[in-house]
């Protein structure tokens, strides 16, 4: 088979700038196949996904993806190191993807490999640095980021590297490779003009970020311009059909209302809760009105935002420590959401040369005939997700979508 390439993506909406990762990735490694395995209805950073899974894998094969795998949830709200190796040992597992690409805010591949290599490596004196940064109270991001600094000894290089957010997926990307001792090579595909937090637009492009505003503010003459036509009309269609969740803020009653019927010793249970967190979260919860405030009461200088967004999912999805735990144990099954004709041959390929993969085609028979406790749960999870999610659509929310919705074949 010609190279086929794998690609790790939320596709929060499908922009330009994702259509350039593809067409560059394409022309420099000359794959022939495209493979994007993609967060559903919730996303990493502990948010919602704007549209639903199926549609934003209908916009990835409507410009150039060929199979689109979905991320399970327990990986997709998870930190950047689980999001990254969950989504490795699946593209590693289809034993077809020969060359993983990914975008990120430097040219400096090196640079991101040298990190990746402490990481994978944990030295002493690094270690020790770290501990010492911890020990501060920082988040352990910036503790991390602090100790690679100093560790690394070359500010110049790698300051600006440690705080681009693609840069910091890149980098987990390369240590789960090497954890795993994979055959797939790494490419990246350096972001152009935007990066993910920027809310202005250059020429055709915009980041993910900024079009969820312009969504907001119904500037529809500017977010034609900065995503393919058949993303901004599949998204002007879910719009219109109120399918659509621009915030974690449309959860916030059903967020607050989970907490309180919490006990503390249940919230300490949930992933990401440690160090006595869930007795603040609890007093938060008991006091606030609104998610906005929750998350101001909780987050500290040693939790960030973000963190504490996850943890308010997990509670949400119900999703615990020794659920994360479990998943690192196994390889996750492929579930499809959609192919093209290439796709199809892919899959053909894919069930030959590893007859042995969980790969999820439909639901409801994957639940009846799959053996694997911890695989069915991990389902259960994407399932109940999904549930969730449409509680937000303005007004149709049916449930169990994921027996109803048909793959999606172009």
């Amino acid at each position: 088979m010609a190279t086929v390439l794998g690609i790790i993506a939320e596709y929060n909406p499908f922009h330009n700038g994702h259509l350039y990762q593809i067409e560059e990735a394409k022309k420099q490694t000359g794959a022939k196949y495209v493979i994007a395995i993609i967060s559903g209805n919730f996303a990493q950073r502990g948010n919602t996904s704007l549209v639903n899974k199926w549609v934003k894998a209908q916009m990835a094969l409507e410009n150039g993806v060929d199979m689109v795998l979905e991320l399970p949830t327990i990986y997709s709200i998870s930190s950047a190191e689980n999001f990254a190796e969950g989504a490795i040992k699946i593209l590693d597992n289809l034993k077809i993807v020969d060359t993983l690409c990914f975008g990120c805010e430097t040219s400096d591949f090196a640079a991101l490999n040298n990190i990746a290599n402490v990481l994978y490596n944990e030295p002493k004196e690094y270690v020790a640095i770290l501990n010492h940064e911890l020990s501060k109270g920082l988040s352990y991001p910036k503790a991390r980021e602090n100790a690679l600094l100093m560790y690394l000894n070359d500010i110049k290089r790698y300051a600006n590297i440690m705080s681009g957010s693609n840069n910091i997926l890149a980098i987990e990307y390369l240590k789960s490779l090497k954890r795993l001792k994979s055959g797939m090579k790494a490419f990246a595909v350096e972001r152009k003009k935007v990066y993910y937090n920027d809310e202005r637009i250059v020429d055709e492009f915009a980041s993910s970020t900024a079009i969820r505003k312009l969504v907001a503010t119904e500037q529809y003459d500017d977010l034609r311009k900065v995503m393919p036509g058949s993303s901004y009309m599949l998204l002007k269609e879910e719009i219109r059909k109120g399918n659509y969740v621009l915030d974690l803020v449309k959860y916030e009653k059903e967020i607050l209302y989970t907490l309180r019927k919490m006990s503390t010793r249940e919230i300490s249970e949930l992933a990401d809760v440690t160090e006595g967190l869930e007795n603040a979260i609890k007093s938060a919860a008991n006091s606030c009105n609104n998610l906005i405030d929750l998350v101001n009461i909780i987050k500290s200088k040693r939790y960030t935002q973000t963190r504490i967004q996850r943890i308010l999912l997990y509670a949400l999805l119900g999703i615990t420590k020794k659920d994360i735990q479990n998943s690192r144990k196994v390889i996750p099954y492929a579930r499809v959401l959609g192919v093209n004709a290439k796709g199809k041959e892919m899959l053909s390929d894919i069930c030959q040369i590893n007859p042995k993969i969980q790969m999820v085609t439909s639901v409801k028979d994957y639940m009846d005939k799959s053996t694997s406790k911890t695989l069915k749960e991990m389902l259960e999870k994407d399932i109940f997700a999904t549930n969730i999610y449409t509680l937000g659509y303005e007004y149709d929310s049916w449930a169990n979508l994921d027996y109803t919705n048909k793959l999606i074949t172009l």
